[in-house]
């Protein structure tokens, strides 16, 4: 994420970039879904999911062609020195130089309307992993260069701090309730307050902050270091979730059923819209980790019906997990974290059952958020970079750390609602970098491909949506969404 030009990795086939995809978007946004539909209704709800999840998919086709255009112009760069140190090889160091300079600057600056004519048919293959710092520096600004390494840090302060909370959280829901006199857990007609006791002296709110602690305390420490993802880790947390997920539908259908469905939804409550498309935005969102996944995909031949084909499928999960949940469980009683509703006894009998869901977000979050940390902390260090320069010692192993943790922890401490959580980094940072940072590559590297190979040139992965008018669309769009959030946040606060 620091804006590197990174190795390709091992290639896979399509239809396993299909699948990492689909794990990466479907995450803990998709735990904090249910309870958005049920306040804003079902069919408010459903209209506002599918038409997010086409602005993604035509964010994310923006993305993959701006990923050709960087590939195509770092290739042309690097023909272009090839000829000039081939022609120029009896030149002395700083003559070839100069040479090399300048053929960067032809490259950029003027159209070349032979490459129109005789440029080889890979010229926008996607083969160089350019992640979209590296993309920005290409296509921005100074400025925008700038906004957009702050709006993908707001973006991992806001993820640090729902995993930072959904992890107490669940454990001060499923521990108290198992240690309270009800010991199935969470009844349907029991309402908890923070202030309620859970051990003794001990109020929930105290769980909760005694396993914050804890848990900063644990994974903190990562965050001074260097950590990666391993593939086994990765697969083990995918198939965690996907039992769990399978779990709680098969569990909703039964009980809808058998007649036992408690819930009633209303068809539209217009009042939570606002969290509902933090939501859903943040639980499409993933168009920073694009270069990463498609990149390594052996044939790309198809990849827009491909990435099309997975926007269809996670729709589909999305209405079937929230639809399931909305007929299953009434409004009032779903919980942030969805699948703490199936910690009591009236919804799994199986205690076993009941543990694993309840405890399903403390594994699974617990892993990804030393991967989350390291990636903000990297992200302030290539913000305020040098060209040149180092940091002292006590910047780079202690500040950066530091300013990494410290915030999402105040934060988590504070409140650990976490549907108002998704739901503002959705709205706010979310939205920059689903829909407002693609708009712009998209124009920017439009721009730079007709300068660099003439008016006409075809990039072989451009958007569908490669008429200026739907990148005017998205940006309205934006800034429609933000100022809608605000004005809603301002009017709900002056009412309080």
């Amino acid at each position: 994420m620091a804006g590197e030009i990174t190795e390709t990795g091992e290639l896979y086939s399509p239809y396993v970039g299909l699948v990492y995809m689909f794990n990466l978007i479907v995450g803990t946004g998709a735990l904090t879904m249910p309870k958005a539909f049920a306040t804003a209704g079902w069919l408010v709800s459903l209209v506002l999911l599918v038409f997010l999840g086409l602005m993604s998919f035509m964010t994310t086709t923006f993305v993959v062609e701006a990923m050709a255009a960087a590939n195509a112009q770092l290739r042309w760069k690097r023909m272009e020195s090839h000829k000039e140190e081939d022609s120029d090889d009896s030149s002395t160091a700083s003559d070839s130089d100069v040479l090399t300079q300048e053929s960067y600057e032809r490259a950029e600056k003027r159209p070349i309307l032979s490459v129109q004519r005789r440029a080889p048919p890979n010229l926008f293959e996607i083969t160089d992993r350019v992640e979209m710092g590296q993309m920005a520096s290409m296509f921005f600004n100074k400025v925008g260069v700038n906004l957009f390494y702050f709006c993908i840090i707001i973006y991992l302060y806001g993820d640090l701090a729902i995993y930072a909370a959904a992890v107490p959280l669940s454990l001060m829901q499923v521990t108290c309730s198992a240690s309270s006199n009800d010991s199935c857990g969470v009844e349907a007609d029991t309402k908890y307050n923070d202030t309620d006791l859970c051990w003794g002296p001990l109020r929930r709110v105290d769980a909760y902050h005694i396993y914050l602690a804890v848990f900063t305390l644990l994974l903190g420490p990562f965050t001074f270091f260097d950590v990666q993802k391993t593939k086994y880790l990765q697969i083990l947390t995918s198939l965690m979730r996907w039992i769990a997920f399978a779990i709680m539908i098969v569990l909703a259908l039964v009980r809808i059923g058998k007649g036992q469905g408690e819930g009633r939804p209303p068809l539209a409550d217009f009042s939570g819209v606002r969290n509902l498309f933090g939501v859903c935005v943040y639980s499409f969102m993933c168009q920073h980790s694009l270069p990463s996944l498609i990149t390594p995909v052996s044939s790309k031949r198809h990849l827009t019906r491909l990435v099309f084909l997975d926007y269809t499928l996670i729709l589909a999960f999305y209405g079937l997990l929230s639809f399931t949940a909305i007929f299953c469980f009434r409004g009032d009683s779903l919980m942030d974290m969805y699948t703490l509703n199936f910690a009591r006894c009236d919804a799994v009998s199986l205690a076993a059952v009941r543990f694993f869901l309840g405890l399903f977000p403390v594994f699974t979050i617990s892993t990804n958020f030393p991967i989350i940390a390291v990636t903000l902390r990297n992200n302030w260090k290539t913000l305020f970079h040098r060209e040149g320069g180092t940091y002292p010692w006590v910047v780079d192993r202690v500040v950066f750390p530091t300013i990494t943790l410290v915030p999402p922890v105040l934060v988590a401490f504070c409140t650990h609602d976490l549907e108002s959580l998704v739901g503002i980094t959705g709205a706010y940072a979310g939205t920059g970098i689903q829909y407002v940072i693609p708009a712009f590559l998209v124009y920017l590297c439009r721009k730079d491909t007709e300068l660099a190979f003439g008016y006409g040139t075809v990039n072989k992965h451009r958007s569908p949506f490669h008429h200026t008018f739907w990148v005017g669309f998205v940006l309205l769009w934006a800034f429609s969404c933000f100022f809608f959030v605000t004005a809603n946040i301002v009017l709900s606060e002056t009412k309080l």
